[in-house]
């Protein structure tokens, strides 16, 4: 069916211009052939396939094995050393709950890993995220070489018991836990992290290196190095 456009005379030039542009654009998309658009199934027998080949763990390893690398070399060569993790998908995997939801990140609503869905926020309440085990190893030699760690998440304050408990059951042991005020929005993780780096360099540390598997987990500064783990399954700005 079609439609006819209607302006008074009395619109604006750049009215006119706007509402044009704004149809344009979306002739242009429905335009699109359904074939450029991903299959659905497609993608998720591709995640499931690099999980499972091996590949996701190596290049993760990879990066850990990098940032390791970058620990030994510095952190004799200043007073007080830190570092800074993500949690999820870098310290903790979700992987178990995602794999439930075909790979779709449902954050909120029960858990069932039997049956699925599986909401995030209930998931991780349960405190059964394993450990990433070279990020675990990172963390392990950090406290050797007497180096802080950190970790920033963006998970909810009102997760934090369940965070540490979870945290310190998987075997990390760290200087502080900073997570996200409960109903706070941020129109990107950078705006949350950033800042909080920046207090922990204002108490006298020094960044050696900040991890995570977002790019928004580590823009904005106050690290020294910034190490971008793999992650298959979503992105967040």
């Amino acid at each position: 069916m079609g439609f006819r456009l209607y302006m008074k005379p009395t619109t604006s030039l750049p009215s006119r211009l706007a509402l044009w542009f704004t149809l344009a654009t979306f002739a242009a998309c429905a335009s699109v052939s359904t074939e450029t658009v991903t299959n659905l199934f497609d993608a998720q027998r591709s995640i499931e396939r690099y999980l499972a080949s091996g590949a996701y763990e190596a290049q993760f390893a990879r990066v850990v094995g990098d940032a390791s690398s970058w620990l030994e070399q510095q952190a004799k060569l200043v007073e007080r050393p830190a570092i800074v993790l993500d949690i999820d998908e870098t310290s903790l995997s979700n992987w178990p709950a995602y794999k439930v939801n075909g790979w779709a990140r449902i954050v909120n609503g029960a858990c069932d890993l039997q049956r699925g869905p599986c909401g995030l926020r209930a998931w991780q309440e349960s405190a059964r995220s394993p450990a990433l085990k070279p990020t675990l190893n990172l963390v392990r030699r950090a406290h050797a070489l007497g180096v802080a760690v950190f970790f920033i998440t963006g998970r909810p304050a009102n997760l934090r018991d369940a965070t540490e408990r979870n945290l310190r059951d998987q075997g990390f042991e760290w200087e502080q836990v900073i997570l996200e005020p409960v109903g706070a929005s941020f129109a990107s993780a950078a705006d949350f992290k950033a800042p909080e780096r920046r207090k922990i360099t204002e108490r006298g540390y020094t960044i050696l290196l900040s991890m995570g598997d977002q790019q928004s987990d580590l823009t904005g500064g106050y690290a020294e190095r910034t190490f971008k783990l793999p992650n298959p399954v979503y992105f967040l700005p």
